[in-house]
């Protein structure tokens, strides 16, 4: 796969090189989905999983050797966002910066829009 320099996400280099590290210890092939899901404390909540097959609908971001797959659905809640890796004093995370966001909780998962 070719990576291409325009989606309507993205993924930090950091976010890539902690995707490669969680992905080293796991089947070859595997990529990371990320989607939106109601619930949490704001609405919607985001998800990780890792999987090996992609679906038809899913948009695969490639970067630093990484697939992240995000589905038609939940491409419409962060359509222009980023997925980042937070490493700080209160611990890591993925975190999306997504500007379609009204209100978010504290925790940085859960997103209203």
């Amino acid at each position: 796969m070719t990576e291409t320099l325009e989606h309507p996400v993205t993924v930090s280099d950091r976010a890539a090189k902690r995707i490669a590290k969680i992905l080293s210890s796991e089947p070859q092939g595997s990529m990371l989905r990320v989607s939106v899901e109601g619930g949490g404390c704001s609405g919607l909540q985001y998800k990780y999983d890792l999987v090996q097959q992609r679906e038809d609908d899913d948009l695969a971001i490639g970067k630093g050797g990484v697939t992240v797959l995000i589905d038609s659905i939940s491409l419409q809640y962060m359509d222009g966002s980023e997925i980042d890796f937070v490493d700080d004093l209160i611990g890591q995370s993925f975190q999306i910066n997504n500007p379609n966001a009204v209100a978010g909780c504290g925790c940085g998962t859960s997103f209203t829009i």
